[in-house]
């Protein structure tokens, strides 16, 4: 299949405030996030043209900014707007949405209190990240040498593209490996999450899954594990040691990109596509596409 870059492309771009042809969508090579990783993002999902937990989405935007000490000039129901304005004009039905906040090109230098921050918002057709045979087998992964920092050390709770940039490293290297992604322990050693999706493991029908403490408690982990309670399973949100993982019946991975995708192996350590996996990933499959039905 032929790579079709992202920056050649028919369709418009929310920038600023208007919407701009994509091709027209650039900025500065001076900009600031570019140098020093200042810049945060969300991933959002369309389906039958309603994004799915938009309203959280465009809080968790909001509230990262605060974080990040940038001053974002849009409220909620702006970036609501804006992500609607953006599906609409590139005629989106199942798709993938990418808000974007940056530094520009004002100041250079590690602190740019007065550089202007800039918001842009790009959708285009992604109707699904893993399909096929890969949703029955699930997805191949192996463990990082990268580990989650510590929340201490940056700020962990906020989707800053600076903390992807183990991510982008560790996935690289697992799919080099001939794996599908990577599992990253965090600083303690302990089970966090895979390169961009959340981590479940299921035994003995409960369902298991890492403390949210030092890595981004995503949207459709704290949805999955609704629907996990709303099914009658009992979810344990605790710390999962690496041994443990030769004893689960089940893993899966969540995320906006990834929904619900099981997980086959993990290193050497075999897992069979399950019951609980399957009847979570239906009840997600079935919300998500329920129009107007989770909007917030």
């Amino acid at each position: 299949m032929a790579l079709v870059p992202y920056d050649d492309r028919d369709g418009f771009i929310w920038l600023d405030g208007k919407l701009v042809p994509w091709r027209d969508a650039k900025f500065h090579f001076l900009s600031h996030s570019l140098h020093y990783a200042s810049a945060i993002f969300e991933g959002m999902r369309c389906y039958n043209g309603c994004i799915f937990k938009l309203t959280a989405h465009s809080r968790r935007l909001i509230d990262g900014c605060k974080i990040m000490d940038m001053n974002f000039p849009y409220t909620v129901e702006q970036v609501n707007a804006a992500c609607m304005e953006a599906v609409k004009a590139n005629n989106i039905s199942d798709g993938y949405i990418r808000p974007l906040v940056w530094r520009g090109a004002q100041q250079m230098g590690v602190a740019a209190p007065q550089a202007n921050i800039h918001f842009g918002i790009a959708a285009w057709d992604w109707p699904q990240y893993y399909k096929g045979d890969i949703l029955d087998k699930g997805i191949r992964v192996t463990t990082s040498q990268w580990r989650r920092p510590a929340p201490d050390t940056a700020p962990v709770h906020v989707k800053a593209s600076g903390l992807y940039m183990i991510c982008t490293i560790s996935k690289q290297a697992a799919e080099a490996k001939g794996y599908n992604d990577a599992l990253m322990l965090d600083y303690r050693g302990y089970v966090a999450e895979l390169t961009s999706a959340n981590f479940f493991m299921v035994k003995d029908g409960v369902l298991h899954t890492p403390m949210a403490d030092c890595f981004l408690n995503g949207i459709t982990r704290q949805t999955v594990i609704g629907l996990a309670q709303d099914l009658g399973i009992d979810v344990q949100e605790r710390v999962i040691l690496p041994d443990e993982l030769a004893t689960a019946d089940e893993c899966f991975a969540t995320g906006t990109a990834a929904e619900v995708t099981p997980i086959g192996s993990i290193d050497h350590i075999a897992y069979a596509v399950g019951p609980v996996t399957r009847k979570i990933r239906e009840a997600y499959g079935t919300l998500a596409r329920t129009p107007k039905a989770e909007a917030a």
